[in-house]
């Protein structure tokens, strides 16, 4: 798909030199302004409408399947793991820091001091989910976790001089 992207990308940007050297190599031709501010006024509103359309297909076909999982969900303690999470200048407290895979975990997460980005990572560091820890206010977040191991848990908003440091660790257990 990136592949593509790019290749799409390019062929808009020599589209786009073209325009211009076309425009530059004709601008010292004279023309009466009137039949042209007629014709290309009425090509800008088509223009317009195919930018539209185009933004749309290229918005739902870039979220379709909608890369975060549904978190307006109602949440409970049956079928829930509950791990409450606060960030800290430089570091983050949590009420465990061992969960199950394959059971649902709901974050419940903070900001203690400044804003904070929680961003959880699997072994090969790839960023499987992240949220904003906020001071004031707790955003939730869920996560089934498909894999047992280490997972690290980083701070994705610099948030001042040791904000390197703020790591911490989240074992995920097999289920039993």
């Amino acid at each position: 798909m990136q592949s593509t992207v790019w290749f799409i990308t390019l062929a808009c940007v020599a589209l786009l030199a073209a325009v211009f050297y076309y425009v530059i190599s004709n601008s010292k031709t004279p023309e009466e302004y009137p039949p042209i501010q007629k014709k290309w006024y009425s090509f800008r509103g088509k223009w317009f409408l195919f930018l539209a359309g185009l933004w749309v297909v290229v918005t739902f076909a870039t979220l379709m399947p909608f890369p975060i999982a549904p978190q307006a969900q109602a949440y409970s303690g049956d079928g829930y793991q509950v791990v409450d999470v606060s960030g800290h200048q430089w570091y983050w407290t949590m009420s465990t820091d061992t969960v199950v895979a394959g059971k649902p975990v709901a974050f419940q997460v903070t900001g203690a001091d400044v804003n904070h980005g929680l961003g959880i990572y699997d072994e090969d560091l790839t960023l499987v989910a992240q949220v904003q820890a906020m001071p004031g206010y707790t955003n939730k977040l869920i996560y089934t976790f498909d894999e047992p191991g280490k997972y690290r848990i980083l701070c994705l908003e610099y948030c001042g001089l040791a904000h390197h440091a703020m790591i911490a660790e989240l074992n995920v257990e097999a289920a039993s």
